[in-house]
């Protein structure tokens, strides 16, 4: 991948997000479209995007049983999606399904911990352990599923790319220095996300609310 940086357009029109992404487009790899925009949207609005000859990360994050999971993945297959995701806590069954229902050429990666959460939230859910050891956990069962990889936070993942060196790893809720966490709770920068073993980039904020997008994207992409 010549860019890992896929830009987070969760838009609520469509015409803001076509428009942010051909203006930034020269400076990413890829642009992510997540659940908000997905029900602002729907497939017409996926098939809008794609237009634009980018590669589409469709970030629903599946979590159901396995048999719902792999219906939804084999009704967005008509999207061509580049990546999807699931949700890693729904268990070996449920992530091995919906690998199977996936495109040839669809990867299809596991949540671990959303990075808006940290230790106090895991106690609070009944998890033992540090967010690292649930990370750890839920990538060696989302490896042991077939899945292609996993999302989790750049605090982990230098340990996950040292246990799964092969594995396709996406790093989101990324900050520059420069820039307030929001509701992030475990951030790096994109260059330490990428050092680290990150697989692809996920970038919102720190692109599409500055003055100038297409400068910030062409400035994250050359810290790369």
């Amino acid at each position: 991948m010549t860019n890992p940086v896929y830009l987070a357009l969760d838009l609520p029109q469509i015409d803001d997000a076509k428009a942010l992404a051909k203006r930034v487009g020269p400076h990413v790899g890829g642009v992510k479209l997540g659940l908000e925009f997905f029900c602002a949207h729907g497939p017409h609005g996926v098939h809008q995007m794609a237009e634009l000859g980018l590669p589409v990360f469709l970030d629903l994050k599946l979590h159901d049983i396995p048999n719902t999971v792999a219906s939804a993945m084999r009704a967005i297959n008509a999207l061509q999606p580049a990546i999807v995701t699931v949700h890693a806590s729904g268990g070996r069954a449920m992530m091995e399904d919906a690998k199977a229902a996936a495109g040839e050429h669809c990867k299809v990666v596991g949540v671990t911990m959303l990075t808006s959460l940290d230790q106090r939230d895991l106690t609070r859910t009944g998890i033992s352990g540090t967010p690292q050891d649930q990370v750890m956990r839920l990538a060696e069962l989302a490896e042991a599923s077939g899945l292609d990889g996993i999302v989790c936070s750049g605090h982990e993942i230098e340990a996950v790319h040292a246990q799964w060196k092969h594995g396709f790893h996406v790093v989101p809720g990324l900050r520059l220095p420069s820039h307030a966490a929001g509701d992030q709770k475990r951030t790096v920068s994109p260059r330490e996300a990428r050092d680290r073993g990150a697989s692809v980039l996920v970038i919102g904020r720190p692109i599409s609310r500055a003055e100038d997008p297409a400068t910030a994207a062409r400035e994250i992409e050359a810290t790369l």
